[in-house]
C-alpha cells in the first residue's frame, strides 16, 4: 500500500496506525506502525500529517464508524483508500482514494436479506415502477432487475430522468426487456392502457413530489399530484387486475405537520379504503400494500451534499434548529426493504421500517466539518475554521419525526420490518371528501383544500401560514 501510494498518487506516507499489538513499534517499508491511541500525538508530532487515509475494508460497519467516530474529534481530513484487491497488486489510483461518505459514519450493519421475500413479486413477472428516475424509484429499479423480472416497466413524467435511469439499467442488462414510458399518475387513461398492453403485475409506486416547502407553496399540485395520482394508479391496477401494488409512503405521513405528510397520509388512507372496499365486495384481485420509512441517504435533497458543498465554499453550515433529529437509512437497504415488506403484506397493511437510531443534524455537521479536515468555529472555539448558523424551522418541517400514528405495532419475520395496526376510514366515508378536495383543487382554492385536508386527517396539525411560507 506504501508503494503504491508513493508512485503517483501525490500522497506521502509518513506512518502506519493499526489496532493489532504485534505491529507496533515495527517498521514496514521505512514507516514506523503505531497504536491508534498514538494518532493525536502523530498530529502534532511535526510530520505535516494533513490526511488519515482509512484501509480497513474487510472491518465490520459498526468497527469503522467506532473508528470515524474518533477521528472526528481531531479535525484531520479523512480519505478512504479501496478495497484489498486493489492495493494487491501495488497500484492505488488517486481516484480510488474517495472522501468519506455519510453512509460510512451512519451506515449500520445490513441485514441479509430474505431471498423468498425478493423473487415472490418480481421474479419472471412484469413489474412497474412509478417515479421510476427519482432517487427511491431509480433504486427499487436496479434492485428489481436483480431478481431477474420477466419485463420492467419505467412510468416517469421528467423526460431527462426516465433516459437517465432506462440507458443505465439497459447497459446492466441488456438481455432484459426494459420499456420506458413518459406519463404522469394524473393520467389515469394511460395508466390502465399501460398496465393492460404489458400485462403488469406488481407495481411499485413511488411517484410522488415530496419537497415540503415546495408543497406548501404549491399545495393544490402537490396534493393532486399525491393523492390522486395514487387513487389513478389504485383504481387502474383493479381495472387491469394487478396482482401487487405497493405505496412508498413515507414518515411524514405520521400527525403531519406540513401538506406533503397530510397528502402522503390520504394516499395511505386511499390504498386501506379500497382494500376494504375489495374485501366487502369479495373482489380481492389486487394485494395492496403500504411501506412508510423515514429519510434517506444521498436522496434529492439530502442534507448531506448541502452540507459538503457548504464545507467546500468555507462555510457557514446552515441547520435549521440545534434539536433537530431524523431517521436515516441508505437508499439501497430502503429498496430492498420496501421490495421484501411489499411481499410480506396481506393486503391493506401499513408497513414500517426499522430505522434504527436518530441523528442529530447538528451533530452530523459538526463530524462532517471535522472529517473534511476543518474544525469548528463557535463561541468555545472562535478561531475555528467553519461555523453553524441555525435558520429556524422551515415551514411544516418538524424537530422529530414519526412511523407510528399509534402504538398498535407488530412485529414479523423479518427484524427491520413491522406491521402497524392502524384506524382506516371506509372507502364511502372518503370517496365523499375525497370530491369535494378534487373541487377545491381544480378552483385552487386553498383555504378550502386547507380545511379539507384537516377533516380528513385529524391529526393534521398545520403549523404555518401562507406569510411563513413567503419568507422561506
Amino acid at each position: 500500500m506504501a508503494s503504491g501510494l508513493r508512485q503517483d498518487t501525490g500522497i506521502k506516507p509518513v506512518a502506519f496506525v493499526d489496532d493489532d499489538p504485534s505491529y507496533w513499534g515495527n517498521s514496514i517499508n521505512g514507516l514506523r506502525v503505531y497504536p491508534p491511541h498514538d494518532i493525536p500525538r502523530l498530529l502534532d508530532s511535526g510530520l505535516g500529517i494533513t490526511d488519515v487515509l482509512l484501509a480497513m475494508p474487510s472491518a465490520s460497519r459498526f468497527r469503522q464508524r467506532q473508528i470515524l467516530a474518533h477521528l472526528s474529534k481531531l479535525s484531520i481530513h479523512v480519505r478512504i483508500l479501496p478495497g484489498l484487491a486493489h492495493l494487491a497488486n501495488g497500484i492505488v489510483k488517486i481516484e480510488d482514494i474517495r472522501e468519506v461518505e455519510i453512509d460510512d459514519i451512519l451506515g449500520r450493519e445490513s441485514v441479509r436479506a430474505d431471498e423468498e421475500l425478493l423473487h415472490q413479486n418480481i421474479m419472471d413477472k412484469v413489474v412497474l415502477v412509478s417515479g421510476a428516475g427519482g432517487s427511491i424509484g431509480s433504486e427499487l429499479c436496479r434492485q428489481i432487475l436483480a431478481q431477474k423480472p420477466k419485463i420492467l416497466v419505467l412510468f416517469e413524467l421528467n423526460e431527462y430522468a426516465l433516459y437517465a435511469i432506462e440507458r443505465e439499467l439497459s447497459q446492466l442488462t441488456p438481455s432484459l426487456q426494459i420499456i420506458p414510458i413518459l406519463g404522469s399518475v394524473l393520467d389515469r387513461g394511460k395508466l390502465t392502457r399501460v398496465f393492460d398492453q404489458f400485462g403488469v403485475q406488481t407495481v411499485y409506486h413511488a411517484a410522488a413530489y415530496k419537497h415540503v416547502p415546495m408543497i406548501e407553496m404549491n399545495p393544490a399540485s402537490g396534493v393532486l399530484n399525491n393523492v390522486f395520482g395514487t387513487l389513478n394508479a389504485v383504481d387502474a391496477a383493479y381495472e387491469s387486475k394487478v396482482e401487487t401494488f405497493v405505496l412508498v409512503s413515507t414518515d411524514k405521513a405520521v400527525r403531519p405537520t406540513n401538506v406533503m405528510g397530510c397528502s402522503k397520509r390520504i394516499a395511505e388512507l386511499v390504498l386501506q379504503a379500497k382494500g376494504l372496499q375489495a374485501q366487502e365486495l369479495d373482489m380481492c384481485s389486487t394485494k395492496l400494500t403500504m411501506v412508510r420509512f423515514g429519510n434517506v441517504l444521498g436522496s434529492s435533497g439530502s442534507v448531506v451534499p448541502v452540507f459538503r458543498e457548504q464545507i467546500k465554499r468555507g462555510g457557514p453550515i446552515t441547520v435549521t434548529h440545534p434539536e433537530i433529529i431524523r431517521y436515516f437509512m441508505t437508499i439501497p437497504e430502503a429498496a430492498q426493504l420496501v421490495i421484501q415488506a411489499g411481499s410480506m403484506g396481506e393486503g391493506g397493511d401499513v408497513m414500517v421500517l426499522d430505522m434504527g437510531e436518530p441523528v442529530k443534524i447538528v451533530d452530523l455537521a459538526k463530524r462532517m466539518i471535522h472529517l473534511s479536515g476543518f474544525s469548528h468555529k463557535d463561541d468555545g472555539n472562535p478561531d475555528g475554521d467553519i461555523e453553524i448558523h441555525f435558520t429556524g424551522l422551515r415551514p411544516g418541517e418538524k424537530l422529530y419525526e414519526e412511523l407510528l400514528i399509534g402504538g398498535n405495532i407488530l412485529h414479523t419475520s423479518h427484524p427491520r420490518i413491522m406491521r402497524a395496526a392502524e384506524n382506516a376510514l371506509p372507502w364511502g366515508e372518503l370517496s365523499p371528501l375525497l370530491l369535494e378536495l378534487e373541487v377545491a383543487i381544480e378552483s385552487e382554492n386553498g383555504d378550502l383544500i386547507m380545511m379539507l385536508l384537516k377533516k380528513i386527517v385529524p391529526e393534521f396539525n398545520h403549523r404555518i401560514d401562507s406569510e411563513d411560507i413567503l419568507k422561506d
